[in-house]
């Protein structure tokens, strides 16, 4: 039985970590926090990081912030202790270019392939296998790691040089935020209308003002489900300034994702922003008066 390590296993890393089990993968993971439920879905705890690469050819990694990653690459018990030729390690949380990079000439000194990954789904989606796997960086690593990655998600698409993959996903995510955006502003209005709530979802999902956004929270937004949390305001909330970075490194102009920030700013203000699913954008935008031009 191939091990995999999971290093990160939050509310995406779980998922992950459990559909790879699944699979018939030996699961090797560890985090800072709670590994209780990591264990009830069959996961083998490691004592850190460093342990992980031990024992694994692959590791995939799904930190949140580029301290953590350095910390887990390059920190006193990170892979780079354990690194050696031919192993694989994948990037699949979310940083800035630049700073998922600076790992790629320290691993590649110990033989090591850096990956660019990123996870286009919310946990749901990854726990259904719906999820789209984004990869960049060395072909022939993204080549080899594929079956791993066919064992927690059914898409997996590869974009060419490192760095392409942590792009596509800032693009997507700009419009996952304009989207949720606009499906809390039409819920707003359409709730609004005395229309059946049910019949409304089914009309706008079904036709040409639907979607993937709309079809998920839409009946959330009508029914005030708001947990459990799929995304945060405040999760979203991380990729504004990567964007941003990426809009100003390109000259790019975002004015539909301007706007949108100051509703997800509202959001965040009114302490919405972490205990409640981004469906809660809905009562964000009733709580905004009505402007006139």
């Amino acid at each position: 039985m191939e091990t995999v390590g999971v290093i990160g296993v939050g509310r995406i890393g779980l998922p992950v970590s459990e559909n790879l089990i699944k699979s018939g993968y030996r699961v090797l993971g560890y985090r800072r926090g709670s590994l209780a439920d990591f264990e009830k879905v069959g996961g083998v705890v490691a004592k850190s990081p460093a342990d992980v690469g031990e024992q694994c050819n692959v590791v995939l990694s799904l930190v949140p912030t580029a301290k953590a990653m350095d910390e887990v690459i390059e920190g006193p018990k990170g892979l780079i202790h354990s690194a050696r030729p031919g192993q694989i390690v994948v990037e699949l949380g979310s940083h800035l270019v630049p700073d998922k990079e600076s790992h790629v000439a320290t691993l590649a000194k110990k033989g090591v392939a850096y990956i660019d990954g990123e996870v286009s789904g919310t946990p749901g989606m990854v726990s259904a296998r719906k999820a789209v796997i984004y990869l960049g960086g060395d072909a022939e690593a993204c080549k080899k790691i594929e079956p791993v990655v066919k064992g927690f998600a059914d898409m997996c698409l590869y974009f060419g040089p490192f760095g392409a993959a942590s792009k596509v996903k800032l693009v997507n995510n700009l419009l996952v935020a304009i989207h949720i955006a606009a499906a809390a502003e039409a819920m707003a209005l359409g709730l609004k209308a005395g229309i059946d709530p049910d019949l409304l979802i089914k009309a706008v999902t079904s036709g040409s003002g639907g979607s993937t956004q709309f079809g998920i929270r839409a009946p959330w937004m009508a029914q005030r489900k708001f947990t459990p949390v799929q995304g945060s305001a405040s999760l979203l909330a991380h990729y504004f300034d990567l964007i941003g970075d990426w809009a100003d490194r390109t000259s790019t102009a975002t004015p539909m994702l301007d706007r949108a920030i100051e509703v997800y700013q509202r959001c965040l203000e009114m302490g919405l922003g972490d205990q409640h699913d981004i469906a809660v954008m809905v009562d964000v935008i009733n709580s905004m008066p009505r402007k006139k031009a």
